[in-house]
């Protein structure tokens, strides 16, 4: 498992490439640096496969540097420098301690006393609840009002949350302190630690934990032994464990009274935070020498490995550059080469001399098998061409120069596309899907070279207007995107307690971008019933419990400029009522959109309302929309195109889409013209039993008539596969994620492009937990989603977790392997403990106990990530 999670951080959102394209980088004039070479040192273990001076299996060989055509170093001062560009970067450091729980008698020998102790900093938060004598299920009730320690607030009906404090300012560590009689009803508490600075919880594989008071009467194994008093704590070395607290108690069969024995218990505990670093990249280039150096420095602590290459044109293929090469430097798959910087006080630098005649120089930076430093999860691109340029030059005509000549490159590359697209022969051969991806690239280049245009005339920075007319208009497939979209859930149900979830969020926007994000989705915006948003009443008014409309305007700008596109959460199906009719009843609504009960659906008996019958099924909890009535369609569609124009939204998020027909959303798509939309169509898949059926045939086609109805405008969330992957992992029932003709089972195997995968959202998940992923199986949920096609979507909890590395890493090697919403899936294995597919023919993956390895032959198969209970591999030519 990977430690550590880097992002690279946009230091210019406007000189962001578009939609995932790589980053030009627009170098600035370097006056002074300091060079300096060290010793070389031992190579890392980087993505299977280890650097070092032998040579295993063939992978790599060692280059030996060359001391004679390398830039000397002591010479730099006579060198031209031509530019610099320093480029922030963050990455998570884990920080260890420890979970204490104590449980122990009062003086006075009436109440026990539960102590739950963590050593870490931090703004600690604990949410808990009790279970009573004879409750069934897994649901939590409220303590008694006795049991609530001071600063408690209540949780709905079901829990509370106290802050952590300490006990004095000396101490190191924070705590809270729950009395309690021991002749109540309780039969257990239950708990989760929350970190309020980070949104992160930490629980037991995905569960609560749970101090149990009664009925252990044996000690089963997983007892926990007394210790008599707190102590010093030494750092842990491990995640938090997978345990279940049980209170040690003794009784006579045959009496009901118990006796409560003392323990107490610690456990290691990790939090990850957040540390900013930096990678400065220079390019000198020394008196009557045919070569330019470019040099690259990192602050970034520990051995850091620059995997790089060069190209020759503006299409950026990766090439081998000859030689010299930096110390320890060794070929990978013949594409590409690796170099480990060097150590200097301060982190470590490499120099590379490179040919004056190269167009490019990319590179990405491994810190381990999991985690490397990249650019949105593509390469960094350095364009050597456009350094060229600048000597003899100003920076101002150096950078017109520049980018003129990168802007020629690309609309080349347009004309050769374009050709491609309209000649005989491909007008004979290409599919839909082909011509699609072609227009996609056309927009992608045109966008890249406005981008380099507005970058490149510093003459004029102040005319947005005229700007703005000029800018290109770019058609993307209204709802479906460009189907390389990986979407964040940017929330859970616990956001909105803070009142500031915007703000918070937007000190996350650049972090969630570096882990190769393309879209993130926001809570609801407007005013509600229920702070969490899903009730709303004036659908013009953005105050929420989230923040202020001017803080969502904020947000959704600092999110733009990371290049994320922005979903709002709007739940049109139902609208909670200003006030009462004659007969007591609300349904009479107020604000801008002050409708009557005509509003309402005619079958409703909760709500008396005097529409037509729903067109779906009834929400009861607020009055259900009459979507079939003109005034209400007309509205809406205003209410949304104001949303994506005053707030900037990109797309929707649509609630409970089951409530009403799909021919109502088409006709919202169609007016607010979102660039991705995806609808909740959320009911219960088919047991016999109590057992899953393995043919889900009937609940994905439910999903997918939905779809129909929209007219294809919209996406919606995979229901089906979540609820086969619960199966699957659980039961050790890996076969039914194929289905009877040996495709995924899922909508993703019937209509992959308007799939959207998860495993986990806000009401399945977080504190509510309606419909919890297995505990301990996430990985292997996110290494089937982000393999597979469709459009996957990663849950805010995950990312704040410790399995955020390993995320990060998988959306590196989709966007590497530019796996898309359409892609290929071959299914090779699909037995009771393991589930095997290759994917494009790029990628293999397998979840599961069971063995696979990827066949050898024509395709070769190199490991590039590995966790519990999975593996995926990318082949090499």
């Amino acid at each position: 498992m990977a430690t550590l999670a880097i992002g690279s951080l946009l230091q210019n959102p406007r000189l962001s490439s578009p939609r995932g394209q790589k980053l030009l980088l627009n170098l600035k004039p370097l006056h002074s640096l300091d060079l300096d070479c060290s010793p070389h040192r031992k190579l890392l273990c980087s993505r299977g496969a280890c650097f070092s001076n032998s040579n295993p299996c063939g992978k790599f060989h060692i280059v030996k540097a060359s001391s004679t055509d390398t830039a000397p170093i002591d010479t730099f001062s006579s060198a031209d420098i031509l530019y610099e560009q320093t480029f922030p970067v963050n990455r998570i450091e884990k920080v260890e301690g420890k979970l204490l729980i104590r449980l122990d008698q009062s003086k006075e020998q009436l109440n026990w006393r539960l102590t739950i102790g963590c050593s870490l900093s931090g703004k600690w938060i604990l949410h808990w609840g009790v279970s009573y004598v004879g409750d069934t299920g897994s649901e939590w009730d409220q303590p008694p009002k006795d049991m609530w320690p001071h600063g408690s607030i209540p949780i709905k009906d079901y829990a509370i949350e106290t802050p952590f404090k300490k006990p004095s300012k000396d101490d190191t560590f924070h705590e809270v302190k729950i009395d309690f009689n021991p002749s109540s009803a309780i039969e257990a508490i239950h708990f989760i630690l929350k970190d309020e600075e980070t949104g992160a919880s930490y629980q037991h594989k995905g569960r609560d934990f749970r101090v149990s008071l009664v009925n252990y009467l044996e000690d089963d194994g997983n007892m926990i032994h007394t210790k008599r008093s707190f102590g010093k704590w030494p750092d842990a070395v491990e995640q938090l464990p997978n345990m279940v607290l049980k209170a040690e108690a003794s009784c006579d069969s045959k009496n009901e009274n118990r006796r409560l024995e003392g323990f107490y218990e610690e456990q290691p505990i990790v939090k990850e935070v957040s540390v900013g670093n930096m990678v400065n990249v220079a390019i000198r280039k020394f008196p009557d020498a045919a070569n330019i150096v470019l040099h690259l420095e990192t602050d970034i602590p520990g051995d850091v490995v620059v995997h790089w290459g060069v190209c020759r044109d503006d299409a950026k293929t990766w090439e081998i550059s000859a030689v010299p090469y930096p110390p320890e430097t060794t070929v990978f798959r013949n594409k590409a080469l690796r170099t480990l910087l060097q150590p200097t006080g301060n982190g470590s630098r490499a120099l590379f001399t490179l040919d004056e005649k190269l167009d490019g120089f990319l590179f990405v930076l491994k810190l381990d098998a999991n985690s490397w430093v990249n650019f949105q999860g593509n390469d960094f691109y350095i364009p050597l061409s456009s350094a060229r340029s600048v000597k003899g030059q100003s920076d101002s005509e150096s950078e017109e120069t520049s980018g003129k000549a990168h802007t020629d490159g690309i609309i080349n590359e347009i004309r050769n596309l374009v050709s491609g697209l309209n000649s005989e022969k491909s007008l004979q051969t290409k599919v839909k899907e082909a011509k699609e991806s072609i227009l996609n690239e056309i927009e992608k280049l045109a966008a890249e070279a406005y981008s380099i245009f507005r970058s490149s005339t510093p003459s004029y920075p102040e005319e947005d207007s005229d700007a703005d007319d000029a800018e290109p208009t770019i058609n993307i497939s209204s709802g479906t995107g460009s189907g390389f979209e990986i979407l964040c859930q940017g929330f859970n149900w616990e956001s909105n307690k803070s009142g500031r979830w915007y703000m918070e969020l937007k000190e996350k926007a650049s972090e969630i971008s570096s882990l190769g994000f393309t879209v993130i989705w926001l809570p609801p915006p407007t005013e509600s019933v229920s702070p969490e948003g899903y009730l709303p009443k004036d659908l013009y008014n953005l105050n929420s419990r989230y923040g202020t409309i001017d803080e969502l305007k904020d947000l959704v700008k600092s999110l733009h400029g990371v290049g994320l596109k922005v979903l709002g959460d709007v739940v049109l199906n139902h609208r909670c009522a200003h006030y009462q009719n004659q007969n007591g009843v609300w349904n009479i609504f107020g604000g801008r959109l002050n409708w009557d009960d005509r509003a309402v659906v005619g079958d409703d008996p909760h709500f008396q309302g005097r529409g037509n019958k729903s067109s779906g099924d009834n929400f009861h909890a607020a009055p259900n929309i009459d979507h079939s009535q003109d005034f209400v369609r007309k509205d809406l569609i205003e209410w949304l195109c104001w949303l994506r124009e005053e707030i900037g939204y990109d797309g929707w998020r649509l609630d409970f889409v089951r409530g009403f027909w799909g021919g109502y959303v088409k006709d919202y798509l169609d007016a607010s013209e979102p660039y991705f939309a995806v609808g909740e169509y959320w009911d219960s898949l088919s047991y016999t039993y109590g057992e899953m059926d393995h043919n889900q045939d009937a609940h994905r086609q439910r999903i997918v008539d939905w779809i129909n109805a929209t007219n294809g405008t919209a996406g919606a969330f995979d229901v089906t596969t979540k609820g086969i992957l619960h199966s699957a992992l659980e039961r050790r029932e890996y076969w039914r994620l194929s289905d009877q003709k040996g495709k995924p089972p899922g909508v993703v195997g019937w209509w992959p492009s308007r799939a959207v995968t998860f495993i986990e959202n806000h009401d399945t998940g977080s504190t509510q937990g309606h419909w919890r992923f297995p505990g301990g199986k996430e990985m292997q949920g996110y290494a089937y989603i982000l393999t597979h096609p469709g459009t996957p979507a990663v849950f805010y909890d995950h990312i704040v977790s410790h399995h955020r590395s390993e995320i990060g890493a998988l959306i590196s090697l989709r966007n590497r392997n530019k796996i898309h919403c359409r892609s290929i899936v071959e299914i090779v294995k699909a037995e009771r403990d393991v589930y095997a597919a290759t994917i494009d023919d790029r990628v293999a993956m397998k979840i599961g106990p069971g063995y696979y390895e990827p066949p050898s032959g024509p395709q070769r198969w190199s490991l590039a990530l590995e966790g519990y209970d999975y593996k995926v591999w990318e082949a090499s030519s």
